[in-house]
């Protein structure tokens, strides 16, 4: 007799008002199994995981595990059952510490009574060693730059024992040597039986970790494939119903006037043994060029771009000069009056206002375009979110709509556009694609290039290497705040880039 599936959707729908998110999803996960859930953003991924792990209890069709039908009251029940999710969005406490996180809502305590500090910090202690990592169960999640939040996430499922681990992007802000490590971790639980489901957009991970593949678009089941028949390629165009082609995103063309240059550039760490989070880095770029920031996590790619918008958690030293002319930013407000506009590379905490809407992300660091007499003009305002949506293809219900309504590719697509809508010189795009699916990628890239034919400058930083040798003219490499290379479009190689980012 064959033993039931691990999970099984049967006719799964979901609706949001006049909007299906999922309609009739049906397939299966077995024992022990790792599942790819693969699928642009606005797919159904997240909806469909939302409600295997009780955040959304209100559905059509049904659910089981083992054999038996289910439908989860909330988080907790699900986890009851065994099913635990890493959310790609972090859902951490930032003025709690790491071993208060990984323990909300179920302390460990002595008598029932008192909370049981000591014992919640070994047991972090202990999972953070299991994952290799040198964080600390004291140490304050606000303190903890992206990746090391990520593996907290991580340490947090791993605390519950889950039969069934749902991964959202787990690799999203991780360095090589962070996703290694999850590499291995995965082995073990699977050695273990976990059932994983994991949705990443990136076929490197997915052909290397898979069982199996199972495709979503638009709220629908496309395939389920064994990964050893299908490709990445097959599985991209099964994505997006279409063939994706990286290879002309880019249209190089003769560079203009310096925008800016960075002489020496040097940040202080206080309190850090290196002394620097960046030394003495020099570059420049022109009108209508795309400058890459390539390097390893730590490298210092975040940080040069926060000097450069006057973000910078101390005061830089050297010279930044603008237009011909030396600036030195006191907060973003100044950097943005001077023409020079970031998109942040963490967009739930530094991005996203929960509260607003459509248009009021996409306006809200241009209101002054939009106001008479101090006075804000709604018609304007709505006007410029209307322009902004149709400029940039927005996938949204309107300017109305609230933006947590959106996919992640669709967010930051508000995001870049409220940058533009700023009328800037010089745009910084902090790792813009992170947790941003194939599809929404490919139209990142194609308004990057637009942008540049337009005579923008752009510096550019990315986790991924063959995203800056697709949209970059130029690539400047950083190892532990240093600049160790430079490259021009004719150069660009995976091996020499990492060669440099990694200082050899």
């Amino acid at each position: 007799m064959t033993a039931p599936a691990r999970i099984r959707f049967a006719n799964v729908t979901k609706r949001f008002f006049a909007v299906t998110a999922l309609e009739d999803v049906s397939f299966d996960v077995r024992p022990g199994e790792l599942l790819a859930l693969c699928g642009e953003n606005g797919a159904g991924k997240s909806t469909l995981m939302k409600i295997l792990s009780g955040v959304i209890s209100d559905y059509e069709g049904t659910i089981e595990l083992d054999g038996k039908p289910v439908r989860f009251t909330g988080t907790r029940d699900a986890e009851r059952h065994g099913v635990s999710i890493i959310h790609q969005e972090l859902n951490l406490v930032g003025d709690l510490t790491t071993a208060a996180n990984i323990f909300l809502g179920r302390e460990l305590t002595k008598l029932s009574v008192w909370l049981d500090d000591a014992a919640m910090r070994a047991q972090a202690a202990e999972l953070f060693t299991q994952l290799e990592c040198a964080i600390r169960p004291d140490d304050l999640i606000r303190t903890l730059r992206i990746g090391d939040q990520q593996l907290v996430e991580i340490a947090k499922a791993l605390a519950l024992r889950a039969r069934i681990l749902i991964m959202d992007e787990p690799t999203s802000a991780l360095t090589e040597s962070e996703v290694a490590r999850l590499y291995r971790i995965i082995g073990k639980l699977r050695e273990q039986g976990v059932t994983i489901i994991y949705i990443s957009h990136k076929m490197d991970e997915v052909f290397r970790l898979a069982d199996r593949i199972t495709v979503l678009r638009d709220g629908k089941v496309i395939q389920t494939l064994e990964r050893t028949a299908t490709s990445p390629k097959e599985i991209t165009r099964l994505m997006v119903g279409r063939e994706i082609n990286t290879a002309g995103f880019r249209t190089p063309q003769p560079a203009g006037e310096e925008v800016v240059r960075v002489e020496n550039l040097s940040l202080p760490w206080p309190g850090h043994a290196r002394g620097w989070r960046l030394q003495n880095v020099s570059l420049s770029v022109r009108k209508g060029e795309v400058l890459g920031i390539a390097g390893l996590m730590g490298a210092g790619r975040t940080e040069l771009l926060e000097c450069l918008y006057g973000s910078s958690a101390e005061p830089p030293q050297g010279d930044i000069v603008l237009r011909g002319k030396r600036v030195r930013f006191a907060d973003p407000q100044a950097a943005l009056q001077a023409g020079v506009a970031m998109v942040t590379e963490d967009r739930k905490r530094y991005g996203v206002i929960a509260t607003m809407n459509v248009r009021e992300h996409i306006t809200l660091s241009s209101l002054g375009h939009a106001a008479i007499a101090g006075l804000i003009q709604f018609g304007r305002e709505a006007a410029a979110g209307h322009e902004s949506i149709r400029q940039l293809r927005i996938k949204t219900a309107g300017g109305e709509a609230s933006i947590l309504s959106l996919s992640g590719g669709n967010q930051q697509k508000c995001l870049i556009a409220r940058a533009l809508r700023t009328n800037p010189v010089l745009l910084l795009l902090d790792d813009p694609t992170r947790g941003i699916d194939v599809g929404a990628k490919a139209e990142i890239y194609r308004l990057i290039d637009e942008l540049c034919q337009q005579g923008l400058a752009i510096i550019i930083t990315s986790s991924e290497l063959p995203e800056l040798l697709t949209v970059c003219d130029r690539i400047v490499v950083l190892c532990e705040g240093r600049k160790t290379g430079e490259f021009q479009r004719e150069d660009f190689s995976e091996a020499a880039l990492m060669e440099a980012a990694t200082g050899n």
